[in-house]
């Protein structure tokens, strides 16, 4: 269901308030932990396959790019290796992440299966252009097939603390989607400032109507962490209290290893539950993860870790 947003409550955004130290000894004792073992492996791997947001977001990408981007997002991992562990010959990953100018064809190349086609929108990744541009981006992914719509922020906003501006932008955006695409906004976490400023950003889209909230574009210095993650995990958790709809939640951005994802996706389960996990609430804004993922899939297979290369984007 998509998130139908409503007024700013200027009150509650401002009341953020930040524990920085809890923060960071909360996020340490997730890091610090031994990571899952054996068939669970398995099973949290294969999980996190599904919420992948396969990403190609380069000034060289081609429809040749995308096409094999697509194929790889239909099917992640090699047979052999799915039928070793017993894991669904049908696997995928959630969605292809494009520039719009290739939506159509990654429309075309996902045609029949269960990825959806992700685009990125309003000036990524800086958001600096005109906001009417802006709309016009979404309308037209909208039109071309996107069935998720990846917009920035304009993090000025938070730096001056414009709040009913955000609000006014992110559900101008809420609006430009329809009822046809999922909104996830992006905060672009690394130039904001602090935490709380995470917080509040946070707060404010998703009153405004954001489907899912994103910590990245990953083209930032600083892109998804757990002390991040948390802060945005915990607004999504009270604005489920507050609103009774249950946004989705996408780091991105700097997520390479496959133990990186399964704390992820552990720091959902704690913070938000089961529910939290399912591919329509987490999605993970990654290219390079995958060959990871697979190569350890197979490592558990064989007893052998391959060489990197043999796992290929497509």
């Amino acid at each position: 269901m998509l998130n139908p947003g409503g007024e700013l409550d200027l009150d509650w955004v401002l009341s953020t308030r930040i524990n920085l130290s809890a923060i960071e000894r909360r996020a340490k004792s997730l890091s610090g932990r031994r990571s899952v073992k054996k068939a669970w492996q398995i099973g949290w791997l294969a999980h996190a396959i599904q919420c992948i947001d396969l990403t190609t977001l380069s000034g060289d990408d081609t429809p040749g790019t995308v096409k094999r981007l697509a194929a790889k997002a239909r099917n992640p991992v090699r047979r052999d290796i799915l039928e070793a562990h017993g894991l669904p010959l049908d696997l995928h990953c959630g969605a292809v992440c494009v520039y719009h100018n290739l939506i159509e064809t990654a429309v075309e190349e996902c045609r029949g299966s269960d990825v959806n086609v992700c685009a990125v929108s309003t000036g990524f990744p800086a958001g600096q252009i005109p906001h009417e541009m802006k709309l016009e981006q979404i309308r037209s992914s909208v039109a071309a097939g996107a069935q998720e719509i990846d917009i920035v922020i304009s993090r000025p906003l938070v730096l001056e603390g414009r709040w009913q501006d955000l609000h006014d932008e992110v559900r101008s955006y809420r609006e430009a989607c329809g009822d046809k695409a999922c909104l996830k906004t992006i905060l672009a976490t690394g130039e904001l400032g602090d935490l709380r400023q995470v917080a509040r950003a946070s707060r404010v889209c998703l009153g405004a109507g954001a489907d899912f909230i994103k910590t990245s574009t990953g083209k930032e210095a600083v892109n998804a962490t757990l002390p991040v993650a948390l802060v945005m995990l915990r607004a999504i958790r009270e604005h489920h209290q507050r609103s009774g709809h249950l946004a989705g939640f996408k780091p991105a951005g700097g997520i390479r290893t496959a133990k990186e994802s399964i704390t992820f996706l552990m720091l959902v389960k704690e913070e938000l539950g089961l529910e939290s996990m399912r591919p329509d609430r987490f999605r993970i804004g990654a290219s390079s993860l995958l060959a990871d993922i697979e190569r350890q899939l197979e490592f558990h297979a064989t007893g052998r870790y391959s060489a990197h290369h043999r796992h290929p984007m497509g």
